[in-house]
């Protein structure tokens, strides 16, 4: 029986004393154990990241001011596109329960010319923080929020009776008091089992359409757009609007308003920046398309613009979002890069030294091809059988098929452009072009692909390299 990370109870950042959220205890063999699930093979990184994310949880159990000083050990993944690189950066935050996004180099360029400002990949972390943190909170509120909201669209379809305050209660309005009441359970009761979903209600609801303005970032490459409303703290009077939708409709715009209203926004983002500064995990791919091409005369000066506009990001510095400052001093920096025409000593000695962990990935065999297809949570025989399962279509693999399409695929990949695991999509794709086209028609039916198969539907296409080139 595969053994469960154990999880910590809430912990403290001594450096900013914010409550962080919990994280799980992982040890680094634990953490390579989750990884074998998606990716295979691969050891080298899976044990390097591994110890990098074990490295963060130290850190944050270290005491006094030497906390401060332990920065992350940012690392390089070196090999061809399609064999792990960024699936494994991707399952590791997911371990984690980390802020994660993915960017790639060739998009910035460097301070001065029209494209991305680096910067701008700290904000999208912090951004992507913010909705992890508030999509939480929502979930602690979801019954309340729910319970607020059904009231509200009960006093919609059923307004509840005015009392006076001075009035001396009568049996008359007693009674009258009793049958809306009633009538206001029974109501309920209908909601709840979606008897009057069709039912058509007229609701005031809050405009989300607000004018924004646009700002510069420092290098003044960055749009940013505020929301007047949220920039000027609430000043502005609240946009409403009547809005007639149908009792569904109405449910899932109340729910929505009752939750905005409960979950606070101020300890939302002082969570999120707290986790994006000590637990986000940035992943620039394709660092090697901005290292400059030594065969050309004369400075590149785009490319190595790119990664001295890159270096301070990495190295440490404060980035200014819309919700604040951003230290990027222990954020960790996963950088991957095929490195078929230049090597990693061709980045900017700076850059370099901030990557100081380097792991080469190894290309994938005809064997690799096979566990590939059969071992992984998230396999591609598992995700066609599952997808044709939802049209009664039983289909299943025999080896020696299996087989057959994994040496298709590294044939391909040797004969043409290397493009690792993926080329396994093009193939399965084609392999199974008719059955998933017919797959409605057919009613109960179950399918077996065995060798013969494999090699009459694509046997042909894969010797001939002129039709692989242009169809695999």
């Amino acid at each position: 029986m595969r053994t469960l990370p154990r999880e910590l109870t809430d912990k403290t950042s001594e450096a900013d004393g914010t409550v962080l959220k919990k994280e799980k205890e992982l040890t680094p063999r634990q953490i390579v154990k989750e990884l074998d699930q998606y990716v295979v093979g691969q050891d080298n990184a899976k044990k390097c990241v591994a110890i990098a994310m074990r490295n963060r949880w130290r850190r944050q159990r270290v005491k006094g001011d030497l906390k401060e000083e332990i920065m992350p050990n940012n690392i390089i993944l070196i090999g061809p596109t399609g064999v792990g690189k960024t699936e494994i950066a991707r399952r590791l935050a997911r371990l984690g329960g980390c802020a994660f996004i993915k960017v790639e180099a060739s998009k910035f360029t460097e301070v001065g010319y029209v494209g991305r400002d680096v910067e701008s990949m700290v904000r999208d972390l912090v951004e992507l923080s913010v909705g992890m943190v508030k999509q939480e909170k929502s979930g602690e509120v979801m019954e309340v929020a729910g319970q607020q909201a059904e009231e509200r669209l009960l006093d919609t379809l059923l307004p509840r009776p005015r009392k006076k305050v001075k009035e001396e209660p009568t049996q008359e309005n007693s009674g009258a008091v009793a049958d809306v009441q009633e009538t206001r359970e029974k109501l309920r009761k209908q909601l709840r089992e979606g008897k009057l979903d069709e039912r058509i209600v007229e609701l005031e609801v809050r405009s989300h359409v607000y004018p924004t303005i646009e700002i510069f970032s420092a290098s003044g490459m960055e749009e940013m757009d505020l929301n007047i409303q949220e920039a000027f703290g609430g000043l502005l009077p609240t946009r409403k609007k009547r809005k007639k939708v149908k009792v569904r409709e109405a449910k899932q715009l109340l729910f929505q308003e009752e939750v905005d209203k409960l979950v606070d926004m101020d300890k939302v983002v002082q969570e999120a920046l707290a986790r994006a500064q000590n637990s986000g995990i940035i992943f620039i791919d394709e660092i090697d398309k901005i290292v400059a091409d030594k065969s050309t005369m004369g400075p590149d000066v785009s490319r190595e613009g790119v990664q001295r506009d890159i270096l301070p990001v990495v190295e440490g510095c404060s980035v200014p979002t819309k919700y604040g400052m951003v230290k990027t001093d222990h954020i960790l920096f996963i950088a991957a890069g095929a490195f078929h025409g230049s090597k990693p000593s061709d980045l900017i000695p700076e850059l370099q030294g901030r990557f100081p962990i380097r792991v080469e990935l190894d290309s994938l065999s005809s064997d690799d091809f096979k566990r590939i297809l059969r071992e992984p949570r998230n396999a591609l025989l598992k995700q066609y059988t599952a997808l044709l399962d939802t049209e009664a279509v039983k289909i299943a693999f025999t080896d020696g098929g299996i087989d057959a399409i994994a040496e298709i695929a590294s044939l391909v990949n040797e004969r043409t452009e290397n493009i690792g695991a993926r080329r396994l999509h093009t193939v399965l794709t084609l392999l199974l072009e008719e059955i998933l086209f017919e797959a409605p028609d057919c009613g109960d039916k179950e399918i077996l692909v065995t060798k013969e198969m494999v090699k009459e539907k694509l046997g042909r296409i894969a010797e001939d390299q002129d039709l692989s080139r242009y169809i695999l």
